[in-house]
């Protein structure tokens, strides 16, 4: 039986409410209860940007990738040298998918029909239409609004969304001198985890489970006592994983980075589903496509800065990322199965170091909901 969604934005809004120094976390109805989960799809995942990957994934004109968005099939493709694209991947006749998988085209083109479409989307062809009300020029497939920042394509299915600008700016700030945008990409791969979206970004963006969760492969690098809270703004939250002093250099990164940044990883989430570790020779992204409740599709991506590390050592930061990925999944679908429990009101979170992120992620939800009531 399904939670009341306005009981729900009540309890949300008091939450937000709390003392700085007093924030609880979220009753486990919010990762839960499915009714919960349709309205976040209507209104604050949908009025949300969304990182579908890097543009260096189609580096050429025509190249392509497919994905579905909140149960929009979707075409990001590169239509020209310099312009990305994201398409409807739904034909205008009869609703089949124009493009499957990924890989490079000259032009889409139907499998039903045959009707064809330019890479801009435009339909080019449309054998034997000699339907008097048929107009070519406004059966193209429709362009979804999208940006490319900081390497990263954003697309939102809101056709009057909030600027992408003013979500994000003050991040630029913080991560801008990596130089983002010339990480180039050497793996990707997607799964789906058994766990709500929420859960993801909130486990992605404290530290305070790193010690724990991570003895072996993060603890040594990146312990949980040196996690430092960093800046939050309009549609963002971070912190930083500092290295021990001990520790050995990860890579020289580029030539404007301080010290600081070389001994740390950067890590932040970009509201909704976007989370990311940013460090001087790594970078590290997690796009979410929530599907369910209790289920998300987890598409992930590592790249690295010019030729920092050569491929040894890519082969083996792919696989430490590969065991973190599977160790938090480990933890979060054994929550995920917990949070049903009559008992899963809530908890005291930890100071902000730790969990200042989740604070900031629970404000941020409250705030979306207050612009959708």
């Amino acid at each position: 039986m399904g939670y009341n969604v306005m009981d729900m934005q009540t309890q949300l809004q008091e939450l937000a409410a709390l003392p700085k120094d007093a924030p609880y976390g979220l009753s486990g109805a919010f990762y839960t209860d499915p009714d919960y989960f349709e309205w976040e799809k209507k209104t604050i995942l949908h009025n949300g940007w969304h990182c579908l990957g890097r543009a260096d994934e189609i580096p050429n004109v025509g190249d392509f990738y497919t994905l579905n968005l909140l149960g929009e099939p979707i075409i990001i493709v590169r239509s020209t040298t310099d312009t990305v694209q994201v398409l409807s991947n739904v034909c205008r006749h009869r609703g089949m998918p124009v493009a499957l998988g990924s890989g490079n085209a000259k032009r889409f083109v139907c499998t039903y029909h045959a009707w064809t479409y330019g890479l801009d989307g435009d339909l080019l062809r449309s054998a034997r239409m000699k339907n008097a009300g048929f107009d070519a020029e406004k059966c193209g497939l429709p362009e979804i609004n999208s940006v490319v920042w900081n390497g990263f394509i954003y697309a939102t299915l809101n056709d009057d969304p909030v600027a992408f600008a003013e979500t994000l700016n003050e991040l630029d700030n913080l991560i801008s001198t990596y130089e983002p945008e010339k990480y180039r990409l050497v793996h990707s791969a997607s799964e789906v985890w058994h766990t709500n979206w929420k859960c993801l970004v909130e486990n992605f963006m404290e530290g305070y489970h790193l010690s724990v969760v991570h003895p072996q492969t993060l603890h040594g690098y990146t312990p949980t006592g040196l996690s430092r809270k960093g800046p939050s703004g309009a549609g963002f939250t971070s912190y930083f994983a500092n290295y021990p002093d001990q520790a050995s250099p990860r890579g020289h990164g580029a030539a404007g980075l301080s010290d600081e940044e070389r001994r740390r990883s950067t890590l932040f989430a970009a509201f909704p589903t976007q989370v990311c570790s940013v460090a001087a020779s790594l970078l590290v992204s997690l796009s979410l496509f929530p599907l369910a409740a209790d289920q998300v599709e987890v598409r992930w991506t590592l790249s690295t800065y010019g030729d920092d590390l050569d491929a040894d050592t890519l082969e083996s930061r792919v696989a430490l990322w590969n065991e973190v990925n599977r160790e938090d999944r480990e933890k979060l679908e054994l929550m995920q199965a917990a949070l049903s429990s009559k008992y899963a009101t809530g908890g005291p979170l930890a100071e902000d170091d730790y969990e200042g992120t989740v604070r900031d992620f629970q404000t941020w939800l409250a705030e979306q909901a207050q612009l959708t009531a």
